[in-house]
């Protein structure tokens, strides 16, 4: 179906990218790749009986930042998981999917982002550092507030490319 406005059809809006929502994309196919890569030099190493002591925090830090880089990315594209189950046995309630989705996930990053900060604050004050690899815990855990708010902004963009799977239109009643 073809969008009055643009001639775009629904296909092309979802595949639309800035260059803002490619580099998020980047960045966790960047953490995934560099995750593979930790992973292998690890189990290499431990083959030839020469394990690398820092492989192992590494593969943490990197797979920390993969997960909350991803779902910050999955929001924008509506791919987080919906409570589907509710909206089954309580039909009267997919008229407030919507309003529910949006303020419950922009309140949870809100607290998320602010629970982050105060973590990298606590970090950046007592000093901490990961110790085989010498970084600051803050390099890691910044990861945190920075997700919360791309997830933020990808929820509301997600409102604008795919309304309807958020809103559960289209669905059948069961």
């Amino acid at each position: 179906m073809a969008d009055p406005k643009s001639g775009a059809t629904a296909a092309s809006a979802a595949v639309r990218m800035s260059w803002a929502t490619r580099g998020i994309d980047v960045a966790a196919g960047l953490a995934c790749a560099a995750l593979v890569l930790v992973v292998s030099i690890q189990v290499i190493g431990r083959l030839a009986d020469a394990p690398v002591s820092w492989s192992e925090e590494l593969t943490r830090a990197i797979f920390i930042w993969m997960v909350f880089i991803g779902m910050a990315s999955s929001m924008r594209a509506a791919d987080a998981a919906r409570v589907t189950v509710l909206l089954l046995y309580v039909p009267w309630l997919r008229r407030l999917a919507l309003p529910i989705y949006v303020i419950g996930c922009l309140a949870f990053f809100l607290l998320m982002a602010w629970t982050g900060f105060g973590l990298v604050r606590q970090q950046v004050m007592m000093g901490e550092t990961i110790a085989t690899l010498g970084v600051s815990s803050w390099a890691i855990g910044i990861t945190m507030p920075i997700s919360a708010v791309i997830a933020a902004w990808g929820t509301v963009a997600s409102l604008r490319d795919h309304r309807a799977v958020v809103a559960v239109q289209g669905e059948r009643e069961r």
